[in-house]
């Protein structure tokens, strides 16, 4: 539930709006809820003319997706979806929410961001993961460790940018990206903690970064390349939305905040699950998905992340702050959506793993 200036002592009021205006926003919105599209302007994505549906399974009931859904009644799910061969196994929501129901994907967004570098390069409006940064944003050029920077540290988290990733300081960085209104103002003050490419560290600055990276590499905006390289082949059933933030000239928010329900966040899983194939059409270089969730041994690598995606034993996954995923599991032909109002109690990830195995 949001705190509001009502429930604030005068004197806390007062400091608030005695200071900048972003910390009064976060005092007036409180934490981050999968409900927030509402609160920030946004750019359309309008829904499919030709909708895909995935087919109803015909199979018998599993015991274990019984226990699922008691699962999910304990931990503050929304929705559970499970498609396996493009059959829906599963499919189940709760707390008021059905197929309709609009969701924000959080950090879900930066895998798309990942597609759309790959997109890009396709494209040749980016060269390569291993272009600097530099080319992008020229007014970078000459500081202190941003010419080594390029666009692959920031996909593997080892960019070596000054940040922070607490989500509950109203003063800390991740505030000021999310609740502010300048995120091209707060990219111009970055600066270097250690040498790219020296250690992992995620950090969301380094997704807004490659937003930046993709809106200039692109000259449109970055929802409208989504729209389409992406979304308008997927059909999707529902009109989307990508969070920006302000309304006139706005950057979206690429480490955040796709707007999108559940069915529609799973086809993005099955474009992965096809190599970037959709019902014939190639949308993504099969190399680019391959290369985007295969496991490395580099310096600044960690074996459970790559190019914005987490990696598991039996699959990959794009993940959301409020316990939101899409679980893609290549052997098994399957994706899995998970989405939550709240962080998780529950290993969705070790959950999905263990499913893959016994279905």
């Amino acid at each position: 539930m949001r705190t509001t200036y009502r429930r604030l002592t005068p004197a806390i009021l007062l400091a608030v709006l005695l200071t900048s205006c972003l910390p009064a926003r976060f005092a007036w919105y409180n934490f981050s809820d999968i409900t927030d599209y509402r609160i920030f302007p946004s750019r359309p994505l309008p829904k499919s003319s030709a909708p895909f549906y995935f087919k109803t399974s015909n199979r018998p009931a599993d015991s274990r997706l019984s226990k699922l859904d008691s699962l999910a009644l304990q931990d503050k799910t929304v929705a559970v979806l499970i498609i396996r061969n493009d059959s829906l196994l599963f499919e189940h929501y709760y707390q008021g929410y059905d197929a309709g129901s609009t969701v924000a994907s959080f950090s879900m967004a930066k895998s798309y961001t990942s597609a759309l570098i790959g997109a890009a390069i396709a494209e040749g409006k980016i060269q390569s993961v291993n272009d600097p940064v530099t080319r992008y944003i020229p007014e970078w050029k000459g500081r202190d460790g941003f010419d080594a920077l390029t666009i692959r540290h920031l996909l593997m988290m080892a960019s070596g940018l000054k940040a922070n990733e607490s989500y509950y300081n109203p003063f800390g960085q991740a505030a000021k990206i999310y609740y502010g209104r300048n995120l091209r103002g707060n990219l111009r003050h970055l600066k270097m903690a250690y040498a790219p490419g020296e250690e992992f560290a995620y950090r969301s600055i380094n997704t807004q970064v490659l937003g930046l990276v993709l809106e200039r590499a692109t000259g449109t905006t970055i929802t409208n390349y989504l729209y389409e390289k992406i979304w308008k082949h997927l059909g999707t059933e529902y009109d989307a939305s990508w969070s920006i933030d302000k309304k006139n000239n706005g950057l979206e928010k690429t480490f955040c905040c796709i707007n999108a329900r559940a069915r529609d966040f799973a086809k993005f899983g099955r474009l992965f699950l096809n190599k970037g194939n959709w019902n014939g059409q190639q949308l993504l270089p099969a190399a680019w998905v391959e290369e985007s969730t295969a496991r490395v041994q580099e310096p600044g690598s960690v074996p459970y992340y790559k190019y914005q995606w987490w990696l598991a034993r039996n699959g990959y996954y794009a993940n959301g702050l409020h316990g939101e995923f899409i679980f893609v599991c290549p052997s098994r032909n399957t994706v899995m959506v998970r989405l939550g109002k709240d962080e998780s109690s529950v290993n969705w990830p070790q959950v999905f793993d263990i499913l893959n195995d016994r279905l």
